[in-house]
């Protein structure tokens, strides 16, 4: 399960087993879970985050899309 990301309380990252899904990602802090689809941007689940933090994390899935998505290619393609 690579992080590909840490801001503030929140880790982005992946499982090897998504290979054959959408490029997206999954974030957590502490038992809260969510998941976003990265083209497009798109909340695909959340397990307990308030509104107000899925509005911040999306705003971090889409200030950082190019780069989650480059993480995505080089952790998949190698």
């Amino acid at each position: 399960m690579p992080t590909v990301l840490i801001i503030g309380p929140y880790r982005f990252f992946f499982y090897a087993s998504d290979r054959e899904e959408p490029f997206h990602v999954h974030v957590e802090r502490e038992d809260k879970t969510a998941k976003f689809w990265l083209k497009p941007i798109r909340l695909q689940y959340n397990a307990g985050f308030s509104r107000v933090e899925i509005t911040r994390l999306q705003k971090i899935v889409t200030e950082r899309q190019a780069y989650l998505i480059e993480a995505w290619n080089a952790y998949f393609t190698h």
